[in-house]
């Protein structure tokens, strides 16, 4: 399953309605440690794929999510439950830890 790229006119069906849990990369093309994670992100997708969800949200294209969720530094990972946010983190992150952060 690739990583699904997700807007404001999406993001309700991908990311809150979703029955499995969605880790969600709040991004921007520019950014080096949104480079550095990438490739890490797109072998959870793969690796876990069935269950979880992978998402992307690119804040330069989509800033009224990125205000709606507050995002200030970038990356930023947040995982979904159940249609809520568990789980925030900010910053370049280990395979490990965002295998933590999804409880993997």
């Amino acid at each position: 399953m690739a990583v699904k790229e997700v807007n404001s006119a999406n993001f309700k069906d991908e990311v809150l309605s979703s029955s499995i849990p969605v880790l969600v990369d709040f991004y921007a093309d520019w950014c080096g440690p949104c480079r550095q994670t990438a490739p890490i992100i797109e072998e959870i997708s793969n690796q876990y794929e069935g269950k979880i969800k992978v998402c992307k949200i690119n804040v330069d294209e989509q800033k009224q999510l990125a205000g709606q969720f507050g995002i200030m530094y970038i990356p930023t990972i947040k995982v979904f439950k159940n249609g809520s946010e568990a789980l925030s983190s900010v910053g370049a992150k280990s395979k490990e830890d965002l295998l933590q952060m999804l409880g993997l």
